[in-house]
């Protein structure tokens, strides 16, 4: 198997194949010299998961530290000493880039060709399955709306993706663009040294807090052996957040008025909830913004930061105007503003000679792809922690190797019909999905072609679900091993 990508999917993905089917052989491949991914990449003020780590964290490895909403250099950490301490840091090539996948019929193999990146030095490896876990964006490129006047302003403009080493913001004028959960983090952490912090929204987001510790988890770590009580802890956490995401759904305003309520005793009597925290959507069609220990909310309250909820006009030398007038001005200018989707990192795929896009391609339970042989991605959820479906895909990946070692069979691909009715792979309204809609594959509306966002229908689906369901066909190579070229 070879694997792209050594962030949490990645490192996952090899730590279910090595324990389950340890005479396989692997590799990863990973662009950027370290391992770690989006918690490598990532390096703003107060960088943090938006999710508990009890379920953002590994099946396999629990948990062990008092924070439950746990900082990114923790997170990394933990990625790589689950790396270090099972060999699979070994079977890593850094600064590698994938560029290209070509698959051939006859020999049932992928030729997957890759870009040193510290030397310009092309490379070719060969696998049997190839396995996507490059995550959901381009690591290259956020996403930067135009701004009318950009040039003009004299201070520093900064995209969080791409946070510079040298910024000092103490005592500095901060306007932080967006409302997502990348400026819901850096706001309140700006502010304990910025002079202020203004969020400036086009429009509110939902925010809700919880306490970055869970006290029956640490209460049960000290009764309980680690694996149990994360085990109980994984689990109350899942329901809990299923439950709420299906009142969400079935009953919007009443959830839409818990939140609100909630958020009346964090802030100020006189605060304007219905100007700067009240959306335009019902809670969870896009992701809702988690606010550890209230600290966003503690900022606004003692004056540090403040929110202005309006449209840019343009940039002026000393900060931003909007369209109403009003003139906000800025030493500093962070445009948190999202993220560009991308498709399996933008590799070229191609299939006995012809090359082929996957936008628009018909998903097989959420990873794999239509009449697509021999390979597989992880996507994680959007009402969720990512690592909860990573988890799934790999243990199914395995599951799924493992029956084809024991028929004999080379080759699996999930076939499609003409009658299958498609809707889009994500139901989000949020700005970076619908501009990435395109790019994205298909779903159905009928298992297994259907994206549940769900993990309860997922585990059923792929923990105890046949491999053989009707859809997945499988075959032997057309080419005996012993004439193919040594890999």
């Amino acid at each position: 198997m070879l694997i792209v990508g050594a962030g949490l999917s990645g490192i996952g993905a090899a730590h279910y194949l090595q324990a389950r089917l340890p005479g396989k052989s692997y590799v990863i491949l990973e662009g950027r010299p370290a391992i770690g991914g989006t918690w490598d990449l990532f390096r703003y003020p107060g960088v943090r998961s938006d999710s508990d780590m009890y379920t953002l964290g590994y099946a396999f490895r629990p948990w062990t530290q008092a924070k439950a909403i746990a900082d990114g250099p923790s997170i990394l950490d933990y990625v790589r000493e689950t790396a270090s301490d099972a060999g699979i840091d070994r079977h890593i090539r850094f600064d590698t880039h994938v560029k290209r996948a070509s698959w051939s019929s006859a020999e049932a193999r992928w030729t997957v060709e890759a870009e040193r990146t510290d030397t310009s030095e092309r490379v070719r490896f060969t696998c049997k399955w190839l396995h996507m876990c490059t995550g959901y964006y381009d690591y290259a490129e956020g996403y930067l709306p135009e701004f009318a006047g950009a040039e003009d302003f004299g201070g520093r403009l900064i995209h969080p993706q791409f946070w510079p080493e040298d910024l000092d913001y103490k005592g500095k004028r901060v306007v932080v663009i967006g409302s997502g959960a990348t400026a819901v983090t850096i706001v309140p952490e700006m502010a304990k040294d910025a002079a202020h912090v203004v969020m400036l929204q086009r429009s509110p987001t939902y925010m809700v807090s919880r306490p970055s510790e869970d006290v029956i988890a640490n209460t049960l770590r000290k009764l309980l052996p680690a694996k149990l009580a994360y085990g109980i802890t994984r689990w109350k956490n899942v329901l809990l957040q299923m439950f709420f995401f299906r009142l969400a759904r079935s009953r919007p305003a009443k959830v839409k008025q818990r939140i609100l309520d909630e958020l009346r005793k964090l802030l100020p009597d006189d605060y304007d909830i219905e100007t700067h925290f009240t959306p335009r959507y019902n809670p969870w069609d896009q992701r809702l913004c988690l606010v550890p220990d209230a600290d966003m909310f503690e900022a606004i309250s003692h004056g540090r930061a403040s929110i202005v909820t309006g449209t840019i006009d343009r940039f002026t030398p000393t900060g931003i105007r909007l369209a109403s007038g009003e003139e906000i001005a800025a030493d500093i200018i962070v445009t948190a503003t999202g993220l560009k989707l991308q498709l399996l990192s933008d590799i070229e795929f191609v299939f006995d000679g012809e090359p082929r896009s996957l936008a628009g391609s018909l998903s097989y339970k959420a990873m794999m792809f239509g009449d697509v042989p021999n390979l597989s991605y992880t996507f994680g959820y959007t009402n969720a922690s990512w690592t909860l479906k990573a988890d799934l895909t790999a243990a199914y990946l395995c599951r799924l190797l493992s029956h084809m070692d024991a028929k004999g069979f080379d080759v699996a691909v999930p076939r499609t019909s003409p009658d299958i009715e498609t809707v889009p792979f994500l139901d989000f309204t949020s700005g970076y999905v619908q501009r990435a809609l395109p790019l994205l594959p298909k779903q159905g509306k009928e298992k297994p072609w259907r994206v549940y966002q769900n993990y309860a229908l997922d585990m059923a689906a792929l923990k105890f679900g046949a491999i053989e369901d009707g859809v997945m066909e499988f075959r032997r190579a057309e080419v005996p091993a012993r004439e193919r070229e040594p890999a």
